[in-house]
């Protein structure tokens, strides 16, 4: 087999920064934060912003994150005026 093919896995902990929930899984993904954990070690830290704590599929729950909806958002990035008639 050849050296230095596959990445490294290592233990990594996933923080959800919306709702302040993490957890400790396997990865190889590539951090440059660590955070000391519950069994008092360090582990390199990976901000993610949604997990299944704060998804609406899994917490039955339906958070507004916003009250603007996708049509007016791309008006005002854009700087379009929206089809409602008065341009």
């Amino acid at each position: 087999m050849k050296k230095d093919l596959h990445p490294e896995i290592r233990e990594v902990i996933f923080k959800d920064v919306s709702c302040d929930f993490a957890f400790k899984t396997l990865s190889t993904a590539r951090a440059k934060e660590t955070i000391k954990w519950e069994d008092g070690q360090e582990y390199p830290l990976i901000k993610v912003d949604i997990s299944s704590a704060s998804h609406p599929f899994y917490t039955g729950k339906q958070r507004l994150i916003d009250t603007e909806g996708r049509a007016e958002k791309f008006a005002k990035k854009y700087g379009r005026k929206s089809s409602t008639g008065a341009n």
